[in-house]
């Protein structure tokens, strides 16, 4: 039996995808390329909040209330045929929450975090609640926990913290979201 001859295939060049694209943006000017990627960030509220969040673009604060509530209903998003799968989600917009309930809290707009902090509650806990694994668990309750700090170095009345925290643990469908830190909470009230 003769031996068979094997063949090498020789291996393929490694060469850049975007070498083509790059060459071509490279003729463009400066403000073609911005008004390009103005066009792409104001297709995609996830282009617009990546782009912002890698150049530290905050919102204004007259703007702050209505783009957290955005990116709240942007990250608790999904479709429901996907329940009981682990489905993607806007993880970033989490971030986005996360970030903004940081800025309220620090310029004093925690009414406004608390009242945001409750939808996201109700809204997060559903897509947990809906999810295989709930792997957004960890970005909810990242989010949530920013306003219970805030709640915590408060002065508020501790009648009204504790309607607060009453209020997101109804809110809360899968029942264990912060639950210590929403029943400290309760308990201790704010260390005003």
């Amino acid at each position: 039996m003769a031996k068979r001859k094997t063949t090498r295939s020789k291996p393929f060049p490694k060469t850049n995808p975007l070498e083509p694209l790059q060459a071509a943006l490279r003729k463009r000017t400066k403000e073609e390329l911005i008004e390009l990627v103005l066009e792409w960030a104001d297709g995609s509220r996830a282009t617009q909040r990546e782009l912002e969040s890698r150049f530290g673009v905050e919102a204004p604060g007259s703007e702050l209330v209505a783009q957290t509530r955005q990116a709240i209903a942007d990250a608790t998003d999904f479709d429901e045929r996907d329940i009981n799968r682990n489905f993607a989600y806007d993880y970033r917009a989490y971030q986005t929450v996360e970030r903004n309930f940081r800025r309220m809290v620090k310029a004093g707009q925690l009414d406004q975090a608390m009242e945001l902090a409750l939808d996201l509650m109700r809204r997060g806990s559903y897509q947990v609640e809906m999810s295989d694994e709930g792997m957004m668990t960890d970005d909810v309750e990242g989010c949530l926990r920013v306003v219970v700090r805030g709640v915590l170095e408060s002065d508020l009345p501790p009648a009204r913290v504790a309607t607060w925290c009453d209020a997101l643990r109804t809110s809360d469908r899968t029942r264990c979201l912060l639950t210590k830190e929403i029943n400290a909470l309760k308990k201790s009230g704010p260390s005003g």
